[in-house]
């Protein structure tokens, strides 16, 4: 209620600012005659036409105010005027927005009717909650997903990436996670994503059940960089709202690579220096800011995952390793063991959950560890086994590996349809490293 009336306030005390384009380049306008902020918005209005093309601010320089779009720019001329439109980086919250698929600029594409107006409003670039006003993460999020729950542990407000190359299994694996996962709010993002998968994903992978506890905002690839990128705070601000009324929120973000790739254009076309493999310093910056404003406070919480695009399994991509460093653990899917048609394709030995130790008991730490055990020596004699040159008895352990196998490819396979129980799939594992 209190967002609602400071945003009513904003509006109503705001003198409106004008001012002139004298330059258009590719994505980038220059204008002069107003005094905006960076991340202010704005609109260009065509005079001839009518067109009206939003925009946001992204730099200054000298007299000159720079511009990014979140449309198409064609159609407007050294003519056109622009308007700062104070408030509209607010967006609506709430639970009426359960069940629907919005743009990256909030707006419903699912044929099912405007959003009420009387919604609720947050800050699209809320800050991230102080270090000491987090809650500690001590409470495991239930995914269903065996392989995770069992040697990957998640917590409730832990933030993780998911790390593939493309065909890898991301969605799937972010579709189970939407459907079985113990919590309250579901809210994603598809960032730069085909418009053909948009609805397979919806329809086909998330269903209807899970439609109906989520929030879907999605750019896809032809949509402006900046609505890209805006698609993603959106989305952030969404899962904050649901928050502050105490709901446990799992946010999925597919991808940041794209939410990535659409800052660089943004950053190139301003004028900033390319630094690490094309990207800008902005790029850089940002990620840690979207990625802090997930997690717990001391009303909710807010688990955040989010898929990475590498670019080969053999690292170096900068924006893998930057994720990597920033996030409280890494699930690396691999395509080797999807093509053998283990799914969900995730390799164990080069994943990892940094808060594994403090989620999980004893008895699951010592049984989680004993198949990482079995499964790192089975990896270690994989190859003299192939070729028939190891010799049972020569080392205990191993032969204990190779009989194990089977029983953990099980554990580890799981049909994308059907969800685990806990309970089931701690005794699994301990049957297994018990």
């Amino acid at each position: 209620m209190v967002e609602s009336l400071l945003d009513g306030l904003h509006r109503a005390t705001t003198v409106e600012r004008r001012g002139r384009i004298v330059e258009i380049l590719g994505t980038t306008l220059k204008v002069t005659g107003i005094t905006a902020r960076i991340g202010e918005s704005c609109e260009v209005i065509e005079p001839a036409t009518g067109h009206v093309v939003p925009v946001e601010v992204v730099g200054i320089a000298g007299n000159a105010t720079i511009l990014t779009p979140l449309a198409d720019v064609r159609g407007l001329s050294v003519d056109a005027e622009v308007i700062v439109r104070p408030g509209d980086d607010r967006v609506q919250v709430g639970a009426a927005l359960l069940g629907r698929v919005l743009d990256g600029r909030g707006r419903p594409i699912d044929g099912k009717g405007d959003l009420p107006a009387d919604l609720p409003r947050r800050s699209l670039h809320m800050p991230a909650p102080l270090p000491m006003a987090r809650a500690l993460i001590d409470t495991p999020l239930v995914t269903g997903i065996r392989a995770i729950d069992t040697l990957l542990t998640i917590g409730t407000g832990q933030r993780v990436g998911v790390f593939a190359a493309a065909g890898g299994g991301k969605s799937t694996l972010l579709a189970m996670m939407a459907r079985f996962a113990r919590a309250d709010v579901i809210v994603i993002a598809l960032i730069g994503e085909r418009g053909r998968e948009v609805r397979e994903f919806i329809e086909d992978s998330l269903g209807a059940e899970g439609l109906a506890r989520s929030v879907v905002i999605c750019a896809t690839s032809d949509r402006a960089a900046m609505e890209r990128v805006r698609a993603a705070h959106h989305a952030t601000a969404i899962a904050e709202g649901f928050r502050a009324e105490g709901k446990s929120v799992l946010l999925l973000m597919d991808s940041v690579t794209r939410f990535a790739r659409a800052l660089r254009e943004i950053g190139l076309a301003a004028g900033e220096p390319a630094v690490r493999r094309g990207f800008p310093p902005s790029v850089f910056a940002e990620l840690p800011r979207l990625f802090e404003r997930a997690g717990n406070d001391e009303t909710g919480s807010i688990t955040a995952i989010y898929t990475v695009l590498v670019e080969d399994e053999e690292g170096g991509d900068p924006i893998d390793e930057e994720v990597r460093s920033i996030l409280d653990g890494h699930i690396i899917l691999s395509r080797k063991l999807g093509s053998a048609g283990h799914y969900p394709a995730i390799d164990i030995l080069a994943s990892l959950s940094r808060l594994f130790p403090r989620l999980a008991n004893a008895p699951h730490r010592a049984a989680a560890t004993q198949v990482r055990a079995l499964m790192a020596k089975h990896a270690e004699i994989e190859f003299l086994v192939q070729v028939g040159e190891y010799r049972a008895g020569a080392d205990p352990v191993a032969d204990r590996a190779i009989i194990a196998k089977p029983e953990i490819e099980a554990l580890l396979r799981q049909d994308a349809t059907v969800p685990e129980a806990w309970d089931s799939a701690l005794i699994r594992l301990r049957g297994i490293g018990g």
